[in-house]
C-alpha cells in the first residue's frame, strides 16, 4: 500500500504569499495536489498545515527542517498505519501524472528534476531520523544517496511553482489545466 504525503510547510517565502492557497484554474494548489495523490495512492496527508482536504500531519522532529521534516512525518505515519512506501510530492508540484507511481517503483526513487517527488520506503523512517539528527547537509538528495534512491527521469516533468510569475505562466499554459 502507498500513502500519498503533499508537503504543504514551506514558508512560500520567493511566492510571497501562502502559496498553497494560490489558485490555478480556479483552484487551489492544495486542492489540486491532494487529489493528484489520491487518484495514485491508497490514502493521502498533508505535511506541514493545520487544515487541509485531508488528514494532516506536522512536520519531525519539528518545523523548519524542510522537505525532509515532511517526508520524515510521512515515512513515521506510513509505519505506524501498515503502508509500505510514500510517494511525496511539494504542494506547488504541478501535472503529476497518473503513471508516477509505476514510473518510480520499485522505492526507493526520485524525480531527478525535482527530488522532492519520490517514492520512499516506510522502513526509511529510522535512517531518515539519523540522518536529521547528524551534521550531514539536510537535503533531499543527500538523504536519497544514504538509502540507494534511484534517480528517475520522468516521462512528464510536473510543473513547479514558485514564483507568482510561475503561476502565472502555468495559468497561460494551461489554459487552466
Amino acid at each position: 500500500m502507498i500513502l500519498g504525503a503533499v508537503l504543504a510547510g514551506g514558508r512560500s517565502t520567493r511566492f510571497g504569499s501562502d502559496k498553497a492557497l494560490a489558485e490555478l484554474g480556479g483552484r487551489r494548489l492544495l486542492d489540486r495536489a491532494v487529489e493528484t495523490l489520491a487518484s495514485q495512492c491508497d490514502a493521502v496527508v498533508v505535511v506541514g498545515r493545520a487544515d487541509a482536504p485531508a488528514p494532516v500531519l506536522p512536520d519531525r522532529p519539528r518545523p523548519g527542517m524542510g522537505p525532509l521534516g515532511g517526508i520524515a512525518a510521512a515515512l513515521h505515519h506510513a509505519g505506524e498505519a501498515g503502508f509500505d512506501a510514500v510517494l511525496t510530492c511539494s504542494v506547488d508540484s504541478i501535472g503529476l501524472w497518473d503513471a508516477t507511481v509505476s514510473e518510480l517503483a520499485p522505492a526507493p526513487a526520485y524525480c531527478k528534476s525535482q527530488p522532492v517527488i519520490g517514492l520512499w520506503p516506510a522502513s526509511a523512517a529510522g535512517t531518515l531520523d539519523a540522518f536529521l539528527a547528524s551534521d550531514s547537509r539536510h537535503s533531499v538528495k543527500a538523504f536519497a544517496e544514504r538509502i540507494g534512491a534511484r534517480a528517475v527521469v520522468l516521462s512528464h516533468i510536473p510543473a513547479n511553482i514558485n514564483t507568482v510569475a510561475d503561476l502565472i505562466a502555468a495559468e497561460e499554459q494551461s489554459n487552466g489545466l
